[in-house]
């Protein structure tokens, strides 16, 4: 892919979205240009460079730089309204900011003020931060073997590789977390033109398949001193990094969801064939299929539901961060990615069990939907979730992880 030149980017300028209306307002619009070719870029994996550019650019990768910053600050529900708009778009699409709006939040909680004045400053001129956080190989998903050392000339030195680095391949920030000497995840915002950094794109996997989710080695990468920001602290109270994290990750599940239902809708109605013994003239008249279409509605009006009031309760442990507030937040957004999970999944199968033979026609490729949502939802085990939710009102016990990133 053509090098992302941070200069010109900044040059242009992303506009700025003042408030949640104005951007539930650009994402409609967006929205609807993404869904075009949609299908045609899952089909032949190719990646979104143009839709990225007119997508940061539209100011929307901003919308959750504070106010005192210059952005707009908005709430938790536009963004996840936001994130599920574009998803029933584009999975892709919906799922690669998500690691950009992570960093800025653990920007918000951990960094300090010169970190934050510069870096939200990037973010509003149409930046994209992207991601190396996990790695393969090790013993648990929260595990981190990429090293940050100090360097005797000032600054810090990474060594170590990345996968499933969503959105690296696309940014001119790639936001690593590394551990350090002392054993302390610390989170380096990476150039990626540094010398040393290499982005594989070796992103595989059969649904979302343009996120750029692949590899990013690191070979003694010179990170300045101001760009390391605290990542994780065992023995700091809980903060809202990982609801944030999570509530985006729920939005893409249930725009996901949504686009299966929409297209399962337009292709009954058009195109299937009423079963014999429903003695009706249109597969849409079929009363049994009727029902079906209302259980599954129900499911994903119930996971929008839940997810609006995680970004509500996701807003107060913003604004006013008690241990009792934030364990609220997550619980609330596990419940919401619990339903998203489960409806996106369902959804994305009952389109062909109410649509038809005619629905599984390769160049139809309406499968994406339930591909994109098998691979999007095992982003993090939705059983342990519902252990979550159970221990917090069964046992009155606090959620610990109920997510990564």
């Amino acid at each position: 892919m053509p090098t992302n030149n941070i200069s010109s980017l900044a040059q242009r300028r992303a506009a700025i979205i003042d408030t949640d209306a104005q951007a539930l307002e650009v994402a409609r619009v967006l929205a609807e240009d993404f869904a075009r070719e949609a299908s045609q870029r899952d089909r032949e994996r190719r990646l979104p460079l143009p839709e990225l550019e007119r997508y940061s650019l539209s100011g929307l990768w901003g919308i959750t730089v504070p106010r005192e910053h210059g952005g707009a600050g908005v709430s938790r529900v536009t963004l996840a309204e936001v994130t599920a708009i574009i998803s029933a778009a584009d999975g892709s699409l919906g799922q690669i900011p998500q690691n950009h709006y992570y960093a800025l939040e653990v920007l918000r909680v951990n960094g300090n003020a010169d970190q934050q004045r510069h870096f939200y400053a990037r973010a509003l001129a149409g930046e994209r931060f992207g991601n190396a956080l996990a790695e393969t190989g090790t013993r648990t998903a929260a595990e981190r073997r990429t090293r940050l050392t100090a360097d005797p000339e000032g600054g810090w030195r990474i060594n170590g590789s990345k996968f499933y680095c969503t959105g690296a391949l696309y940014a001119q920030w790639i936001p690593t977390a590394t551990v350090d000497d002392d054993g302390i995840q610390r989170l380096a915002i990476v150039r990626r033109d540094s010398p040393g950094v290499e982005i594989i794109d070796d992103w595989s996997g059969f649904g979302q398949r343009v996120t750029g989710s692949g590899t990013v080695h690191f070979k003694e990468v010179a990170v300045p001193a101001e760009d390391v920001l605290l990542l994780a602290d065992p023995a700091a109270p809980p903060n809202t990094i990982k609801p944030l994290a999570q509530i985006i990750h729920a939005a893409i599940d249930l725009g996901i969801g949504q686009a299966a239902l929409a297209d399962a809708v337009v292709f009954v109605r058009d195109r299937s064939r009423p079963w014999l013994d429903a003695n009706v003239e249109r597969a849409a008249d079929d009363p049994l299929t009727i029902s079906e279409f209302g259980r599954l509605s129900i499911r994903l009006d119930a996971a929008r539901a839940l997810v609006a009031r995680a970004g509500r309760l996701l807003d107060t442990a913003t604004a006013d961060g008690t241990p009792a507030n934030v364990a609220a937040a997550a619980i609330a957004v596990a419940e919401a990615r619990a339903l998203t999970t489960e409806a996106s999944l369902a959804a994305g199968t009952k389109l062909f069990e109410l649509a038809g033979t005619q629905s599984t026609l390769d160049h139809l490729n309406l499968d994406r939907h339930w591909r994109n949502a098998r691979t999007h939802t095992l982003h993090d085990p939705v059983r342990w979730k519902r252990h979550a939710v159970g221990n917090y009102y069964l046992n009155d016990i606090a959620p610990g992880r109920v997510g990564t990133t």
